[in-house]
């Protein structure tokens, strides 16, 4: 394999925190929750109603008018994180255009909220009042489409739908390429625009859900004894990636280095994790053997940490097997107790803070965390951010059907 060095120069985040890097990271040093009473639908009828709502997101920041009115929602987010990437990147946009750069962006669900607002149209007024525009506002691929437009960037232009694990596989595929030599710079990461009355009523019935109404800021909390389902969220994370040399050349800022990437599959059950961790542990030993990085020498893990019963348990289970005696002197975070859970954006947003946990050298809180669960006896950094000599450090994301990712960053040196 090509030893081509792959930095992260631009960090792109439109996430219930808030737009932008700045944004979001002060978020979540201050250990601010974004979970609140969902105000799009009436709820009245529903278990859970609460969630990660962006609020007050305006397209035309980002979008013509016109334009923004063929795109789904989760499109328009992804379009919105890309520029914010590249804006944070300081790029010339002419260094964008062309073969050797290309566009890796996914989604889990894509555009669920345009198909259900358009099977209302359909079965109210009939098919001839359809929109012509209803496809290309509801397929996945359009969000890398719609980007790689934007820039005029002819490279690869790919999509993927790996339910939450969506965002981290696109950074690993594309940090793929740079490796192997088929691009040089990739626009990549996962966006996510679920919170519709469809949705909602498939998670709720699955019984995945947070019913924690009463108290929304503290329904979302990983590995706490007392958590009862994830906060579902929207958003975008978009990362810039780069070939070393290219990224010196221009003199950019660099957040952090890829050194490892891993992905396979429990090969258990639809939507439960195997209970042995077998499938976590092996996604982190790969992402840990390509970056030959032992796992004494990884300082922080950003969890998946997703607030349900059996996702915290058997993570924890995992990084013990994996760390052994390691595992204690580990910070271990899940920023999802202040964002929700993005699903196919998470990986994308995740990897972004996890960048930024090695660039700032702090390790972002598990807020929420009041009572310790004895299934989850890590250190878990509890409600307040802490300084960190951090070096190594991997990001998970565990998908339905089974399907994993992890990404091993380092400090650039």
């Amino acid at each position: 394999m090509s030893t081509r060095r792959v930095v992260i120069t631009g960090l792109g985040l439109v996430t219930p925190l808030g737009l932008g890097r700045e944004a979001n990271w002060q978020a979540l040093l201050e250990g601010r929750s974004a979970i609140s009473h969902i105000t799009r639908f009436d709820t009245s009828r529903f278990p859970t109603r609460i969630a990660g709502e962006i609020k007050n997101f305006d397209p035309q920041q980002f979008i013509d008018r016109k334009e923004a009115r063929k795109m789904d929602l989760f499109i328009q987010y992804a379009i919105a994180a890309a520029e914010l990437a590249v804006q944070d990147a300081g790029i010339d946009l002419a260094l964008l255009q062309g073969e050797r750069t290309g566009v890796y962006v996914g989604s889990g669900i894509g555009g669920i909220g345009s198909i259900e607002e358009t099977h209302r149209v359909l079965m109210e007024k009939g098919p001839e009042r359809v929109s012509p525009f209803f496809i290309i506002q509801t397929i996945i691929n359009e969000a890398p489409g719609h980007i790689s437009i934007r820039y005029r960037a002819s490279g690869p232009n790919i999509s993927n739908a790996t339910a939450c694990s969506t965002g981290a596989h696109a950074i690993g595929e594309a940090f793929r390429m740079i490796q192997l030599g088929v691009a040089d710079r990739m626009i990549a990461g996962g966006a996510e625009a679920p919170i519709t009355p469809l949705s909602l009523a498939g998670f709720c019935n699955m019984k995945a859900l947070s019913e924690r109404n009463d108290q929304p800021e503290k329904a979302s909390r990983p590995f706490d004894a007392r958590r009862d389902g994830f906060v579902m969220s929207e958003g975008a994370g978009i990362v810039l990636l780069e070939e070393l040399g290219a990224a010196l050349k221009r003199g950019a800022r660099i957040y952090a280095e890829v050194l490892g990437y891993g992905l396979n599959s429990d090969a258990y059950h639809v939507t439960a994790p195997s209970p042995d961790g077998d499938g976590a542990v092996r996604v982190m030993k790969m992402a840990l053997d390509e970056g030959r990085v032992s796992p004494q020498e990884v300082q922080y893990i950003n969890a998946h940490g997703t607030s349900t019963q059996y996702n915290d348990k058997t993570e924890t289970l995992a990084i013990k097997k994996l760390f052994g005696d390691w595992a204690s002197q580990l910070g271990v975070s899940s920023t999802k107790s202040m964002t929700g859970h993005l699903l196919g954006a998470a990986g994308g947003v995740e990897t972004a803070f996890t960048a930024l946990a090695i660039y700032h050298q702090l390790m972002p809180p598990t807020i929420n965390y009041e009572f310790p669960d004895p299934d989850c006896d890590l250190d878990y950094v509890a409600n307040r951010a802490r300084p960190a000599a951090i070096v190594h450090a991997l990001t998970n994301s565990f998908g339905f059907g089974g399907t994993n990712a992890c990404l091993l960053l380092k400090k650039f040196e």
